[in-house]
């Protein structure tokens, strides 16, 4: 006959192995955004000039995410084919269409996140 504390412990090793197998199954809700390269042959990547402390820098990201921009002042966007949301130093969140090229000569944001949708 076999004890209760031995079915008891049968079914929760039953359980876990479930659990487990749901986890590494399951897809994940994850994002990575990649900051890459900036290929001048390409349009399609979020390209984004920015300064702070006399420094000037482009960067270039690709695929969905979100990354922590440091609070650089950006004077100028190109989104190519990336949907993005920036948050400035104020709080505001700033939603950029697919495909557009803004430029900040005069009062550029500070920007201290980004978010590929």
């Amino acid at each position: 006959m076999i004890s209760k504390s031995l079915k008891a412990g049968c079914s929760m090793a039953v359980a876990l192995a479930a659990a487990a197998a749901l986890t590494v199954s399951a897809p994940s809700s994850a994002y990575a955004i990649d900051h890459v390269a900036c290929d001048g042959n390409r349009n399609d990547l979020l390209k984004i000039h920015s300064h702070l402390d006399g420094r000037d820098s482009v960067d270039c990201y690709a695929n969905a995410g979100t990354t922590d921009f440091g609070g650089w002042w950006v004077d100028e966007i190109s989104t190519g084919n990336n949907d993005l949301v920036y948050s400035d130093a104020n709080g505001d969140s700033v939603r950029v269409n697919r495909w557009t090229d803004i430029t900040y000569p005069n009062r550029p944001p500070k920007v201290t996140r980004i978010q590929i949708l």
